[in-house]
């Protein structure tokens, strides 16, 4: 005789258990009759599989606000109370976050703080990941990392906002569980392109600059981020001036050329200790002062031209946008549009891919990390560790 587990886990693979929990995952106010019609499934079924994820803890079916209207509203399947989590570690130049995610991406705890960039940052992000482990227990199924830096595998390659090289993050994994650590700028991009900017689209270019620029190309909702998951390093591809080395040790990098060390050099001022806040410093001063107006001109000019240059080899429906980018955006929107224009080829140029504003906001890294782990636990796999409990 079969385990009760066994039989459990066998039921929510099959008949379209996981493809309906995965549509609520991506659009978690659906009803029923809403999955069982993205799905093309019969009311019968769809009532069916619904009982049987509600019956795992993995979902539930909670009545929405009445609005007045005539008739009873259909409940929304949701998150379950009891149902699994994905902790989300998001650590930028200045701040760090530690959140716990639910299914259907909506934030229950959020933690945050600021830091120097000490490597023992680590030791203090540890700390808050054990912390909601012992909190949470086994609802907790993945920590998920994304960070400012070049990643490979678990360890921070390199990430000059920060000043790290080759620090590993195998601390933040509790006992049993993986650890998934991706760039900030992937991550963003990975959440634009399914509930964002880019979500009617089929492939969209990401791009973000805050140190530097980082992106990644999204198809049919997957990242393309390479073999070892540094792809998308796009600030470091030669857009730029030779003569200038990069802190990754390379000359020319399009990152040296559209942030605040750029617009510095631009005003003969030295290099910015901090190039995202010279950079908003630089911006906010733009509306009254020439010179720092024409400093981010070229830095959007720039921005402009490698983006051009990208969307020839790429071929993408839409480019969206996000962090400092938005800003060189809508302070010198003509640099930025001539910049663009000046770079595609020929044919491209009468209808180029639409420029689109990310709507995230600081939220997108982490909406991403979240996604990144629940692509992992929404499979056989996942699901049928969580139900072996």
């Amino acid at each position: 005789m079969q385990p009760k587990s066994a039989h459990s886990a066998r039921a929510l693979r099959s008949q379209g258990a996981l493809a309906v929990l995965r549509h609520v995952h991506a659009h978690p106010s659906a009803t029923r009759a809403d999955v069982a019609r993205a799905l093309g499934l019969s009311s019968g079924s769809a009532t069916e599989i619904t009982s049987r994820l509600k019956a795992s803890r993995l979902v539930q079916e909670t009545a929405p606000p009445r609005t007045g209207g005539r008739g009873r509203p259909s409940p929304a399947l949701t998150a379950h109370p009891g149902g699994p989590l994905v902790c989300v570690v998001d650590i930028s130049h200045e701040e760090w976050r530690v959140a716990c995610v639910e299914l259907g991406g909506r934030v229950i705890t959020e933690d945050t703080g600021r830091h120097s960039g000490s490597p023992g940052l680590v030791g203090t992000l540890a700390a808050h990941v054990a912390a909601l482990h012992d909190r949470h227990g086994r609802r907790v199924r993945a920590v998920s990392v994304c960070v400012a830096g070049t990643v490979s595998g678990t360890t921070i390659v390199q990430a000059s906002g920060l000043g790290w090289r080759d620090v590993g993050l195998g601390p933040l994994k509790p006992p049993g569980i993986p650890l998934l650590v991706g760039n900030n700028a992937s991550l963003i991009g990975l959440a634009d392109a399914r509930r964002g900017a880019g979500a009617a689209a089929r492939i969209v270019l990401h791009l973000t600059v805050e140190v530097g620029v980082g992106g990644v190309l999204v198809v049919e909702g997957r990242p393309v981020d390479g073999a070892t998951g540094a792809g998308g390093e796009f600030g470091h591809m030669p857009f730029g001036d030779p003569a200038l080395e990069c802190p990754c040790g390379a000359r020319g990098c399009w990152d040296l050329e559209v942030d605040g060390r750029a617009m510095a050099r631009a005003l003969d001022r030295p290099p910015p200790a901090d190039p995202r806040t010279a950079a908003g410093e630089i911006i906010a001063s733009a509306a009254s002062d020439p010179g720092a107006l024409g400093a981010v001109a070229g830095a959007a000019h720039a921005l402009g031209r490698g983006m051009g240059a990208l969307v020839n080899a790429l071929d993408p429906d839409v480019v969206t946008l996000s962090g400092l980018a938005l800003d060189l955006a809508a302070t010198a929107p003509a640099s930025l549009d001539g910049g663009y224009a000046s770079a595609l080829m020929r044919y491209r140029r009468a209808g180029p891919p639409p420029v689109l504003r990310s709507p995230l906001g600081p939220q997108g890294a982490l909406i991403g990390a979240a996604d990144a782990a629940f692509d992992v636990l929404l499979t056989e796999e996942g699901l049928d560790a969580w139900s072996r409990g």
